[in-house]
């Protein structure tokens, strides 16, 4: 599926991933001039790409970039049990390939590549640079999942109890939790649409997708310091989904020499749609500037790589 309005052309498509999975793909492209650099989405868990990220897209194609996004495993409208996951890395090894593709096609090399991960997106990400840690030239982390809220999570005893029974019950919705999308956006009106969403998986966490989860935060917080690549990381002052002190952690320990934060007061969990229009244009100023700040100090990585692939070729005297 294709369509194209003045300034955007949206496509549509599936791709099988290493599991013989169908996964959709699609993208959003400036139709009247180049891309200045190409930008990579990463939706939160439940969510999908093509409806609940479009306006994100939207906003990032107009000033003047080409944005793609896919469906994971489990996720939208790709293959596989609804909100299921049931081992991450399959899900990050997934993303990894498919942009890899996409960022070495002809029309992309010497683009620069970035990165933007909402909540559990965030925390892929940030698993996305960690496998590949030349390749990617920034990210923008949203409320990222480094660190699941207290009030989230069960208790140690609720917690130990399930774990035991992933091995038998691993798809099964029994995990205690508050309903996210009601702490996640503001708005009432966002909330509903994400609850009319028929894409967005609106049911308790299946029990090995929150192992899973909970999995990859501890592995991520331990390891914040390893952060290398250029990146700025925002949160809501009062999300009640991800926990703001391991951004704060991230950004102070991270050895990236190029690294910002930026913490919105009064905001919650879904800053780049689930606030007013005032909070939404705030953080897309931001979000924005900083890829436009990235893009016109150049590509180093490209230079090198020029430079790299050039050395081998010596003319004989």
């Amino acid at each position: 599926m294709a369509s194209e309005t003045d300034d955007i052309k949206y496509e549509e498509s599936f791709i099988r991933n290493s599991r013989g999975l169908k996964l959709f793909t699609c993208k959003w492209l400036p139709t009247n001039q180049e891309p200045r650099a190409i930008v990579f989405l990463c939706h939160g868990y439940g969510m999908e790409c093509s409806i609940t990220m479009n306006s994100t897209a939207r906003r990032i194609v107009k000033a003047g970039f080409g944005v793609y996004g896919m469906d994971y495993e489990g996720h939208g409208k790709s293959d596989c049990l609804s909100g299921y996951i049931p081992n991450f890395d399959h899900l990050v090894d997934d993303v990894s390939t498919h942009y890899t593709t996409i960022c070495e096609r002809e029309e992309n090399k010497g683009k620069m590549r970035f990165m933007l991960g909402e909540s559990m997106g965030g925390a892929v990400v940030l698993l996305l640079s960690r496998k590949k840690p030349e390749f990617w030239d920034g990210a923008l982390l949203v409320a990222p999942m480094c660190k699941i809220a207290e009030e989230m999570k069960p208790s140690p005893f609720v917690i130990s109890i399930l774990t035991k029974l992933i091995s038998v019950i691993p798809k099964w919705k029994i995990i205690p939790t508050q309903d996210i999308i009601d702490i996640s956006y503001k708005e009432p009106e966002i909330r509903k649409q994400v609850r009319e969403n028929p894409l967005c998986y609106k049911g308790r966490p299946r029990l090995k997708t929150a192992y899973e989860l909970l999995r990859i935060s501890i592995d991520l917080e331990k390891r914040l310091q390893e952060v290398l690549l250029p990146f700025m990381v925002l949160h809501g002052d009062d999300d009640k989904v991800t926990d703001k002190a391991v951004s704060q952690e991230l950004y102070r320990v991270a050895v990236s020499s190029d690294k910002t934060l930026k913490l919105y007061s009064g905001m919650w969990h879904g800053l780049l749609n689930g606030e007013t229009q005032e909070n939404i244009e705030i953080v897309f100023a931001d979000v924005i500037g900083w890829l436009e700040k990235r893009t016109e100090l150049g590509n180093d990585r490209f230079e090198s790589e020029l430079k790299h692939n050039n050395d081998g070729f010596h003319l004989k005297e």
